[in-house]
């Protein structure tokens, strides 16, 4: 009997359920143990504070002076947290987060010791850049790599350390991270938002980014999730035949949450709260022993830095519980997987979102403005925006017969669609004074009471609005949301940019008004975006050769949604709007290529053990079993043995076919690995691992998952579905 397995059943059984204490009010908590105005105010000099608020504000530099005086503040409540440790915490291209701690502690030349931080310690640190991802931009023996604190994020405590929020660059000043070029386009969509938004409003000053994710992930108990080699190394099940019972009674979606996973969630809600993550909503998503929480939405990068953060703290929590919280999009074969759908719209200085209309004509004029302009933005880069969230794990999600499709496409509802197809009949130049009225009084005007009553909901759609935002779906669960935010504001960034440029140029040489050229402009814009707008089911071979029909891009996996990042318009689309170099979009480009390689080339090792280390062997044992019952049935009933051991011989004829195909395919995957991991560029590499190794992770399970239906359970060496779905 394979003791792992039934050792792992047993301790999953005898948990014991939590105590969970929801007392008191989390408005109390929140932010305890982070560095923000409140805390600034009792350990910083007014001088100090009034250049922090300017630096996260305004974007003005921090100096020398300060930096020592913004070091001494944080320290001291740091110290008064219980820190020891500080560190720069930073978002390497390895997906995860990293740290290096040094200790407050230093020793003065006296030999004295005391706590020393100051403003070159706070402001940059030096770690050693040659183990992380660089795509060539940095040698391995060049180690310099510099960390530098990002001020819009705020410094908090985490157990016994502060973190400092940095970016981080090569020696050569290069993004090495997610977080710099995030910056960069938060820093472009809000140059060109508020140009925009100054024909509505001149009191605009500033127009930032919002984002509220909603993190899906399951929760496994510890014990099964490790029995499981495939679990613990890669992150999902490579084999493991579906369970009698799955998804299919939509009875876990939103019912009554297990006092375990309560208690979990509690203390982990908690945690948050302290760490200023404003986390509001938990609930059981579709599949068994699936959840999601979402916050309230924040400004992007302060919203990206508290997913990256949550996911850490999940982790910790999660092994407090006995529990395992796997983040891949795709874990179990045959349910949904998760996502982390992104919701994301534009906010002003004078507190209006510009995706959300307001109670004139001239705010909801503002609104379509932004509307059409996210829309004609997704159509122009919709590749961009697919590549953005492409990777191994997430190709198994996208498209895989739950939402969303790897095809991008828009859905805004037959409301706004018939909105915008009244705007498209607007006439060329200058409006008649009935066309303005009608425009402003039962189209612009009305639009308040169109999305009131708009229920309409699309949840295949890829990209959608949802009232007052869009609604990114096809971002993945263990993502880093830095990768599709910076897309999506640089190509918003890039279309208003061009929309100011189309309208300025309409009041100057053709003499229209300002809500002349507007709409002649949107009206444009509508017509030339209208393939992206779809408002069906997103699946089936009906929408490919549609989507086909109106020349939108269908990259199935990775590799090919990725070669758009280094095309010509691409590299011109982020030099001009400051957000990349091309040498940054070579190297982002190929470390994504090798990420890629290096998760098949791991699935297909752990397969390939697992093939003949526990699969092979555990139907080889059943066979001897099934052997000895024939042989000894032979012995009492002679040549009429056959008709009586009829179904133990047809048994052990299957097991022997699925172990010849199940050999002869490894074998196979090994050779095509080899020769895989012969080619030098990895452009190639990664298209030979996607199209020549990819292909028999599928085949093989085939037959693995056969043999586990075959074979007694008490041989099956490893913990099923059934098992770790149903466990609480």
């Amino acid at each position: 009997m394979p003791n792992t397995r039934f050792q792992a059943l047993v301790e999953s059984r005898n948990r014991e359920h939590a105590n969970i204490n929801e007392t008191g009010k989390r408005s109390d908590l929140f932010g305890k143990n982070v560095f923000n105005e409140d805390k600034m105010h009792q350990f910083l000099t007014e001088e100090a504070l009034d250049k922090v608020k300017s630096a996260i504000f305004q974007g003005t530099k921090i100096d020398r002076k300060i930096a020592d005086q913004v070091a001494e503040g944080m320290k001291a409540w740091a110290l008064s947290m219980g820190a020891t440790h500080y560190t720069h915490w930073f978002q390497p291209l390895t997906g995860a987060t990293a740290e290096k701690h040094d200790a407050f502690f230093d020793i003065l030349p006296n030999g004295r010791a005391m706590e020393k931080f100051g403003g070159a310690q706070l402001v940059q640190q030096e770690p050693d850049a040659s183990s992380f991802p660089s795509g060539g931009i940095r040698n391995t023996f060049e180690a310099r790599g510099y960390t530098a604190w990002d001020p819009t994020s705020p410094a908090f405590v985490y157990k016994t350390t502060l973190c400092i929020p940095t970016i981080f660059v090569a020696y050569t000043g290069e993004a090495l991270d997610n977080k710099a070029p995030l910056l960069r386009a938060l820093h472009a969509v809000d140059q060109a938002a508020t140009s925009v938004a100054q024909y509505f409003d001149k009191n605009v000053r500033k127009v930032h980014a919002t984002l509220g994710w909603e993190q899906e992930y399951f929760l496994i108990d510890k014990s099964l999730a490790n029995s499981r080699l495939d679990l613990s190394v890669t992150g999902r099940t490579l084999v493991g035949s579906f369970s009698a019972k799955g998804q299919q009674l939509d009875d876990h979606y939103f019912g009554v949450i297990p006092p375990r996973v309560l208690g979990f969630m509690s203390e982990l809600e908690k945690e948050c709260t302290k760490l200023g993550i404003p986390v509001k909503t938990r609930h059981n998503e579709v599949a068994p022993n699936q959840f999601e929480l979402a916050p309230v939405f924040e400004e992007a990068n302060l919203s990206v830095d508290h997913n990256l953060l949550l996911m850490d703290v999940m982790e910790e929590i999660a092994d407090r519980y006995n529990f395992s919280v796997l983040f891949h999009e795709k874990p179990f074969s045959g349910i949904n997987g998760s996502g982390k759908h992104n919701n994301w719209s534009l906010g002003t200085d004078t507190g209006v979102n510009l995706l959300s209309p307001g109670s004139t004509p001239m705010k909801n004029l503002q609104f379509l403005t932004f509307f059409v302009n996210t829309i004609k933005a997704v159509d122009t880069y919709e590749e961009l925006l697919r590549a953005s969230i492409a990777s191994a794990s997430n190709d198994h999600r996208l498209g895989a017969n739950e939402a969303p499709p790897p095809i991008i496409s828009i859905f805004i509802g037959k409301q706004l669609s018939d909105v915008l197809d009244e705007l498209e009949g607007v006439s060329k130049g200058k409006l008649s004074p009935q066309e303005k009225t009608e425009l402003k009084l039962n189209v612009v005007g009305k639009i308040p009471e169109i999305l009131l009553d708009n229920t309409d909901r699309n949840r295949t759609s890829p990209f959608a609005f949802t009232g007052n935002k869009f609604e990114m779906r096809g971002v993945g669960a263990k993502m880093n949301c830095a990768k599709p935010m910076t897309m999506l504001n640089t190509i918003v960034a890039k279309q208003l940019t061009d929309f100011k440029k189309e309208v300025d140029a309409l009041i100057d040489k053709k003499s229209l008004k300002k809500d002349e050229a507007v709409f002649n402009v949107l009206r444009e814009y509508i017509k030339t975006s209208k393939r992206i707008r779809f408002e069906g089911d997103g699946y089936g071979v009906e929408w490919q050769e549609e989507a086909r029909r109106r020349k939108l891009s269908f990259n199935k996996n990775t590799p090919e949604a990725l070669q758009v990042i280094t095309s010509k318009q691409s590299l011109e689309l982020f030099k001009q709007m400051d957000v990349m170099s091309e040498v940054e979009l070579k190297a982002h480009k190929e470390v994504e290529m090798g990420a890629y390689i290096f998760h098949i080339q791991i699935e297909g090792r752990v397969l390939g053990e697992m093939v003949y280390n526990h699969i092979i062997p555990a139907a080889v044992k059943y066979q001897n079993l099934l052997l000895e019952n024939i042989h000894g049935l032979k012995e009492v009933y002679g040549a009429a043995h056959k008709k009586v051991a009829d179904g133990q011989l047809n048994i052990l004829e299957q097991i022997g076919e699925h172990i010849i195909e199940i050999k002869k395919l490894t074998d196979e995957m090994a050779d095509a690995r080899r020769r895989a991991n012969g080619m030098s560029v990895v452009d190639k590499k990664a298209q030979a691992y996607c199209n020549n190794v990819k292909p028999y992770f599928d085949k093989i399970r085939e037959h693995s998952d056969k043999l586990e239906k075959l074979i007694a359970d008490e041989f099956w060496p490893f913990t099923k579905y059934r098992e770790m779905l149903f466990s609480k």
